[in-house]
């Protein structure tokens, strides 16, 4: 390792450490270097304060003057809710920038390094890359794509199955897999499901972990058959968006808006449309999606590309039966070369329970569309 990937390390751990607060702003980790000792380090903590290279200039001070900052996101040069990094690097007198990746947004992209060269700063530009844009693939698909990350979550058998025939379900992965999952909960701006999960099983959809952040709840129910006692209305633990269609029954809808939930009506038919969905999200700022959903929902996500990341909680189980759900249902591929393949798999174990993840891999991508 050098010198340059072991201060890039420390930034990039930091900015870890912040994910599920900064949405729908970046994960960024600055340090700054003079004479072989760090004398700043910062992270961006929430959205509308200060960014990391602020935070650990502050704390270098004129220590910073001749020193060498590591960042992991190229700094800013604009005016928004803070002024530019950039400049503010240029003042401190730093010497050199090391810099893991380029801003993603092209209108602003190199516009940071530019003012840095600009006034004599020598700009080294990759280290640890793959790891900052990797570390920030929510913020990447939100600034270029202006819709949510998404990410499927499911718990499986080693069948492949999500519950019985009789459709009971509770539990099939281990605590530790559920407290998990409460984390993911708690990273992501949204989490959706489908109405049908919601009659089976009366969800909460938070994250019960301590400190932890309730996401977005999101209901895909064309009808509003959702009961007005279930948690998602009552319990005002987070908010509670229905995306409905022209079909729905208007007494419903009153009285569900007399309830505080948001209902989006998304077209004259009898299935709302999950582009739909994906696009709204993305106008009202909504960067990451968690989607915990059955098999019918999860379907036709994956098949409208729509997935950009999985996560597969499987456990030592089997259930066996051809009437027992699996988590993906819908029309499925014809031949084995429309399979969507998965790229970049890590496996890890939890409790008993092995978490999957990996990237979908689409013959031709819907972002492109």
């Amino acid at each position: 390792m050098t010198t340059h990937d072991f201060y890039m390390n420390i930034a990039l751990n930091h900015a870890r450490a912040m994910k599920g607060q900064t949405d729908p702003n970046p994960l960024v980790g600055c340090v700054i270097v003079n004479h072989n000792r760090i004398v700043g380090i910062g992270t961006h903590l929430q959205a509308g304060e200060p960014h990391a290279e602020i935070h650990a200039l502050r704390i270098a001070g004129e220590q910073a003057r001749g020193g060498t900052l590591y960042v992991t996101l190229e700094p800013c040069s604009h005016y928004g809710r803070t002024g530019p990094c950039a400049e503010a690097i240029v003042h401190a007198g730093i010497e050199k920038v090391v810099i893991a990746t380029l801003d993603p947004n092209p209108i602003v992209s190199g516009n940071g390094v530019a003012i840095l060269k600009n006034a004599g700063i020598d700009v080294e530009v990759g280290i640890c890359e793959e790891k900052a844009r990797k570390m920030n693939e929510v913020f990447h698909t939100f600034i270029v794509h202006q819709r949510p990350f998404i990410t499927l979550k499911t718990g499986i058998t080693m069948d492949g199955k999500v519950a019985t025939h009789t459709a009971h379900s509770k539990w099939i992965t281990s605590k530790e897999a559920r407290r998990d999952v409460h984390q993911l909960r708690h990273q992501h701006m949204g989490i959706l499901t489908g109405i049908n999960t919601v009659l089976k099983d009366n969800p909460a959809l938070t994250a019960r972990i301590p400190n932890g952040r309730n996401p977005l709840r999101i209901v895909m129910d064309s009808t509003l058959k959702i009961p007005l006692h279930y948690q998602l209305i009552q319990d005002q633990q987070a908010e509670t968006w229905i995306f409905t269609t022209t079909n729905h029954d208007e007494e419903k809808r009153t009285a569900l808006e007399a309830l505080g939930i948001r209902i989006i009506v998304t077209a004259n038919s009898h299935m709302v449309n999950p582009q739909k969905v994906v696009a709204y999200l993305g106008e009202q700022g909504i960067s990451s999606l968690l989607l915990e959903a059955g098999g019918a929902v999860n379907a036709a996500f994956l098949e409208q590309q729509l997935i950009d990341k999985l996560i597969l909680y499987m456990a030592p189980k089997l259930i066996g039966g051809k009437e027992a759900p699996t988590f993906l249902e819908g029309t499925g591929a014809k031949t084995m070369e429309e399979a969507i393949e998965l790229t970049d798999i890590t496996i890890e174990t939890i409790g008993k329970d092995i978490k999957w993840t990996g990237y979908p891999m689409y013959k031709h991508s819907s972002l492109e569309q």
